[in-house]
């Protein structure tokens, strides 16, 4: 498996430990729909979270939450969308991103909250 690769799934699985750690429930990770992914879907404060996890290595050239663009924004709202269908849930959605870089002592962790809405059609 390439190192970009692995560098991804160590994130998600770092950011996953931050969430249980922030009192989230994770409920999936990775989940498809078409050819649609998201990368973590958790709760926390009775709201469905969606969360774009964003990994870099220190020597980056693009910040991880500026790759969180708006064909990539439209492309999660789809797939949050299919997901609240797909479970029937009735629960506020939210969207959040939370960015590692790997630093030689671990993981430099951000995350934003309501990191953006689902844009209008």
């Amino acid at each position: 498996m390439a190192e970009g690769n692995n560098l991804g799934k160590d994130g998600e699985a770092a950011a996953r430990e931050y969430l249980v750690r922030k009192g989230y429930t994770v409920l999936r990770s990775n989940w498809h729909w078409h050819h649609y992914e998201l990368d973590i879907v958790a709760t926390h404060d009775g709201q469905l979270v969606v969360v774009e996890v964003k990994t870099r290595s220190e020597d980056y050239l693009v910040s991880p939450e500026e790759a969180v663009d708006n064909k990539k924004i439209r492309r999660i709202v789809t797939a949050a969308d299919a997901y609240v269908r797909c479970f029937n849930l009735d629960l506020p959605v939210r969207f959040d991103i939370v960015t590692l870089v790997k630093t030689s002592e671990g993981y430099k962790i951000d995350h934003l909250d309501d990191a953006f809405y689902a844009p209008c059609r």
